[in-house]
């Protein structure tokens, strides 16, 4: 398992066409994908591979959230997750 934290650049946060790139950039791995993201009442876990799972984790712009990959590939996978949320996920 390997983890890194991240800060999210896209000025509209994890709305439904990043969303939408993060799950399809997720799916294209075998690893399983998570995102942990703290708040101030409750820890929120959503599986990366779901847009309605992400959407429902309310991401907006400037939080820290914790991409964690478990599985073979899971190097590749969070190395390329890392790299479209630091790219501004088209903003």
């Amino acid at each position: 398992m390997v983890s890194e934290k991240v800060t999210i650049k896209n000025p509209t946060g994890l709305h439904l066409r990043p969303a939408g790139l993060f799950c399809k950039t997720a799916m294209q791995y075998e690893s399983k994908v998570t995102i942990e993201k703290k708040s101030k009442t409750e820890d929120i876990t959503a599986n990366a591979k779901s847009v309605l799972s992400v959407l429902g984790a309310c991401i907006k712009s400037g939080d820290i959230i914790t991409i964690v990959c478990e599985g073979e590939d899971e190097e590749a996978a969070l190395s390329e997750m890392i790299r479209i949320v630091e790219d501004g996920l088209g903003e």
